[in-house]
C-alpha cells in the first residue's frame, strides 16, 4: 500500500505524517508548530497557547528580543532548545521548560 508523504516545513523532505522529527534537518516539528508546554500545535499568530495558556512570545537568552516559541529566535537566529539532561533521553526541549516533555525528567 502507497503511504503519503509531506514535506517538511523546513527543508522539504518528504516525511511520512506521523513523523515526529525530520531525520534530514533534526526539526523537532517538521509540519507545524508546537507549543514547548504541552505540544499542542499553535500558530504564530496566536498570543497564548488554546491547551495550556502558555503565552507563546519570550524574550531570547541570547539577544533579549521579542520571539516566538519555536526552535530558533526570530531576531538573531539563536537556538532557543537545550538538550534534556537524562541521558537516556537526550531530547531537545525549550529553553524555558521546568521539566522534559519526553521523559518527564527535571531540566
Amino acid at each position: 500500500m502507497a503511504e503519503y508523504k509531506q514535506p517538511c516545513r523546513h527543508c522539504g523532505a518528504l516525511l511520512a505524517r506521523d513523523s515526529r522529527f525530520c531525520p534530514k534537518c533534526c526539526s523537532g516539528a517538521p509540519f507545524a508548530d508546537l507549543c514547548p508546554a504541552c505540544l499542542r500545535q499553535v500558530s504564530r499568530e496566536d498570543r497564548l497557547c488554546a491547551g495550556c495558556g502558555r503565552p507563546l512570545r519570550v524574550s531570547c537568552p541570547h539577544c533579549g528580543g521579542q520571539t516566538f516559541v519555536g526552535e530558533r529566535c526570530d531576531a538573531c537566529g539563536g537556538t532557543l532548545l537545550k538538550a534534556c539532561p537524562n541521558p537516556r533521553c537526550g531530547q531537545m526541549q525549550f529553553f524555558e521548560n521546568t521539566r522534559c516533555t519526553a521523559c518527564g525528567k527535571k531540566m
